[in-house]
């Protein structure tokens, strides 16, 4: 079983980085309860991350860096993330019918990469511009 420090049990690090995810959030997600329970320090630096990443104003909105992650989610089989991606989309403004073009999308493209991956040395005939 996964172990988790509760926000009853954080103390010093913990309890800071908790007190701002919570500000932000509303709650503490399992998965930093569960960073928290392998290095207090090694959730500090994700959830700089997180939200540097996540939850600052970037070139792409939220709802679209949420859907981003629904998709990277589902290609690395994590029900985990994909379940809170989807609620986090969701939250952002996307709309189920949003979510369910996403999750065809990438099912598409998850077929054709494996099309693609299945014909060996096959050249790709269009790049990006350098």
């Amino acid at each position: 079983m996964t172990k988790f420090i509760s926000e009853e049990q954080a103390t010093g690090k913990t309890q800071e980085v908790y007190k701002d995810i919570k500000n932000t959030f509303g709650m503490i997600p399992n998965l930093f309860k569960a960073m928290a329970a392998t290095d207090p320090y090694w959730l500090a630096i994700n959830w700089q991350r997180e939200k540097a990443i996540m939850i600052e104003d970037g070139p792409l909105d939220r709802k679209t860096r949420e859907l981003i992650a629904l998709t990277v989610s589902i290609v690395n089989n994590c029900e985990y993330c994909s379940l809170a991606h989807e609620a986090m989309a969701g939250q952002m403004g996307a709309s189920k019918e949003e979510i369910n073009h996403a999750k065809r999308v990438i099912e598409l493209f998850a077929s054709f990469n494996i099309i693609a991956n299945s014909c060996h040395d096959l050249p790709c005939d269009i790049r990006p511009k350098e």
